[in-house]
């Protein structure tokens, strides 16, 4: 009788989330390090604007021009210390785990496009025109949405600081993205410096997510089998 043993699957390098983390620090310290006249202009360039989305007509304008563009760019802006941490905990936190499962070019996908998404609805949705609108929180508002969507009684291992010592610990998702919730709606009184946090934003991109993940959920189960040699 010949039975076979799955060969040790080795683990694979996970790479989107951390490239996604070292260009959004990257470009952080790059702004950071302009003088104030270089990072309003280098902010109003490359930041999404509310407004200009209203008609048919505008957005067919946007796209030609190529101004529709922003709304990938302004994901790599922050407008603080602060602004920036928050995104970039929740970032490892939720991406490591789905790039794991969905695997690094779903993950890129869900993080760029769900943050297009996601600036839309804030330039569609801010009232008054010319508003910037900046940041990754809608682009990791996605990830959530296709983490908790593909497992919703996940627990997740983070490491906390007690005392003098780390300790490690496991928590349910839906508990860390509430404490994420916390978060922004903080940020609404204490930053960014160019306004108020865009609610819609986070809605539009953990919306984006999870469908994302629901419609890819039978394509992200092959893709596990295959790797398990089933």
């Amino acid at each position: 009788m010949f039975v076979r043993i799955p060969t040790r699957e080795k683990p694979r390098l996970r790479w989107a989330t951390p490239t996604v983390f070292a260009l959004l620090w990257l470009a952080f310290i790059v702004w950071a390090l302009l003088p104030d006249p270089e990072q309003r202009r280098l902010t109003l360039q490359w930041g999404a604007l509310s407004g200009g989305w209203a008609s048919p007509q505008a957005a067919w304008a946007a796209l030609r021009d190529g101004s529709a563009l922003r709304l990938v760019t302004a994901l790599f802006l922050h407008a603080d210390w602060a602004h920036l941490l928050g995104n970039l905990i929740f970032l490892l936190i939720f991406g490591l785990p789905a790039e794991r499962v969905m695997g690094a070019w779903r993950l890129l996908l869900v993080f760029l496009g769900g943050g297009a998404v996601a600036n839309l609805a804030a330039a569609v949705t801010i009232g008054e025109p010319d508003r910037l609108i900046i940041g990754a929180s809608g682009a990791v508002s996605a990830l959530i949405g296709a983490y908790l969507a593909l497992f919703p009684s996940a627990k997740l291992g983070v490491v906390l600081p007690l005392g003098l010592f780390l300790q490690f610990v496991r928590a349910p998702a839906p508990l860390l993205i509430g404490i994420w919730a916390l978060l922004q709606l903080l940020y609404t009184f204490i930053g960014p410096a160019f306004g108020a946090v865009a609610w819609s934003a986070h809605l539009a991109g953990f919306a984006f997510g999870a469908a994302y993940a629901l419609l890819a959920r039978r394509a992200i189960a092959r893709r596990l089998r295959r790797r398990q040699g089933l």
